[in-house]
C-alpha cells in the first residue's frame, strides 16, 4: 500500500502530520529519502505501524483525539439517559419551549433523520472505504463517534416537546417501569463491554497506533447475552425508550421513530455481517433470535 513513496508528487496533510503520494492510494506515509526508508523527523528517529512510519507527534495527537472523542461519547450517553428519562439534565424531552404541534413533529423528525443518515451511512464499508482516503485509518472510528455525538448533542439541543400525556402509570407500577428503563441502558453498557467497548468507540485504534502496533478487528463472539439474542445493545436501547412512568406525546414520537430506525440499522448490520462472515453468520442467525430469545422445544 506504501510502495516506496519519495518526495515527488507528495501532499502534506496539516493537522495529522501526514505526507501522502499518488502512489500510496490514499495510503498515510510520513516523509521518506529517495532510498524509500523513513526519513529522520524532528521529534526523533522515525518509526513504522504496520507498515506506515510515523512520527511520536502523529501518533500523540491520534491517542489525544480518540480518548476526547470518547470523553464526548460518554458524556453524550450519559445525558441521553437524563433526556429520555427526565432526569438532572437541563434540557429533556419532555422540557423546553412548547411550539406547535407541526413545527415540533417537523424538526424532531428532521432531528432524528439527520442522526439515523449520519449512523447509518458512515458505518457502511463502501462509505469507509472512500472515507479513510481522507481520514486517516487509525481515527475513522473516532471520528464517525464524534460525528455520533454531536448530532445527538443538536438532536438534545433542538428537541421540541410535545407535552401531552399518552399514558402516566402510578405506583406501584411506575417504581417497576423505573427500574426497566435502569435496566435497559445498563444492558447497553454492559453489552459493549461483552464484545469490545473501546474498540466499538474507537478508543483501541489509537491505542494500538500509538504503541506501534498493527490493528486486527476483533474476533467474532457471541458471549453471554449475544447467546439469547443477536442485537442486545440494540434491546437495551427499545427497553429504555418504551419503559417509563409517564409517556408524552414528544417522548412516544421519540420512541417509535428511533424504534423504527433501530430494525431498519439492524438489517443494514447483518446485511454486511452476512457479507464479512458468510455461513458463520447465518448459523447464528438461525440458531439466535434478532431482539427476543427464541423458545427452544
Amino acid at each position: 500500500m506504501l510502495a516506496d513513496a519519495g518526495f515527488t508528487d507528495a501532499t502534506f496533510h496539516g493537522w495529522t502530520g501526514y505526507v501522502t503520494s499518488s502512489t500510496t492510494q490514499g495510503g498515510l506515509v510520513m516523509a521518506r529519502k529517495p532510498g524509500g526508508e523513513p526519513a529522520a523527523t524532528s521529534d526523533g528517529p522515525a518509526c513504522t505501524v504496520g507498515g506506515h512510519a510515523a512520527c511520536r507527534t502523529t501518533k500523540a495527537l491520534s491517542l489525544y483525539y480518540g480518548l476526547l472523542c470518547y470523553l464526548i461519547f460518554f458524556g453524550t450517553f450519559l445525558y441521553a439517559i437524563g433526556f429520555v428519562g427526565n432526569l438532572v439534565v437541563p434540557k429533556s424531552i419532555d422540557s423546553g419551549v412548547v411550539v406547535t404541534v407541526g413545527e415540533a413533529v417537523a424538526v424532531n423528525v428532521l432531528l432524528l433523520g439527520l442522526f439515523a443518515v449520519q449512523h447509518s451511512v458512515m458505518a457502511r464499508p463502501a462509505f469507509k472505504r472512500w472515507w479513510t482516503g481522507i481520514v486517516p485509518t487509525q481515527v475513522e472510528r473516532s471520528t464517525y463517534v464524534l460525528a455520533t455525538s454531536v448530532l445527538l448533542i443538536v438532536l438534545f439541543w433542538q428537541w421540541r416537546p410535545l407535552p401531552g400525556v399518552v399514558w402516566e402509570a402510578e405506583q406501584p407500577v411506575a417504581a417497576v417501569l423505573w427500574v426497566l428503563f435502569g435496566v435497559g441502558w445498563v444492558l447497553v453498557l454492559i453489552s459493549t463491554l461483552l464484545i469490545d467497548h473501546f474498540d466499538l468507540f474507537g478508543l483501541r485504534q489509537v491505542v494500538l497506533y500509538a504503541k506501534g502496533r498493527p490493528y486486527t478487528p476483533p474476533p467474532f463472539r457471541t458471549p453471554a447475552a449475544y447467546k439469547l439474542v443477536r442485537h442486545p445493545i440494540m434491546l437495551g436501547f427499545l427497553i429504555a425508550f418504551w419503559f417509563t412512568p409517564t409517556m408524552t406525546w414528544g417522548h412516544l414520537l421519540f420512541a417509535g421513530v428511533t424504534s423504527a430506525y433501530i430494525f431498519v440499522g439492524i438489517i443494514l448490520e447483518e446485511r454486511d455481517m452476512k457479507d464479512a462472515l458468510g455461513g458463520t453468520y447465518e448459523e447464528y442467525r438461525r440458531q439466535v433470535g434478532m431482539i427476543l430469545p427464541r423458545l427452544r422445544a
